[in-house]
């Protein structure tokens, strides 16, 4: 599944002490999500698996990273974990 990039791209974070990636951006709290080449959304989690695998074919390895301020929930392409945006749907509860 396709998604559009439109929220705050950030530079890549690096691995925390334990080796990783944050799920969340500081300050603020908000929530991160993670993209593959392929465009794919990735949790913290996922995200963090991948980049340590050295076995992980390139393309499904994490290469972006943003802040997911508002829209319906995402899903981990790879374990389906709901990604809430900070704000939530804006859309939805607009009545559009």
């Amino acid at each position: 599944m396709s998604h559009k990039r439109e929220d705050m791209k950030l530079r890549f974070p690096e691995p925390d002490k334990d080796g990783k990636l944050p799920a969340y951006a500081w300050p603020g709290g908000y929530p991160l999500i993670y993209f593959d080449r392929e465009n794919s959304v990735l949790c913290a989690e996922c995200a963090t698996k991948s980049l340590n695998d050295s076995g992980e074919v390139p393309q499904f390895r994490p290469e972006d990273v943003h802040v997911y301020y508002e829209g319906p929930s995402l899903f981990c392409d790879q374990c389906n974990k709901e990604i809430e945006s900070a704000y939530g749907d804006l859309d939805a509860s607009e009545g559009k």
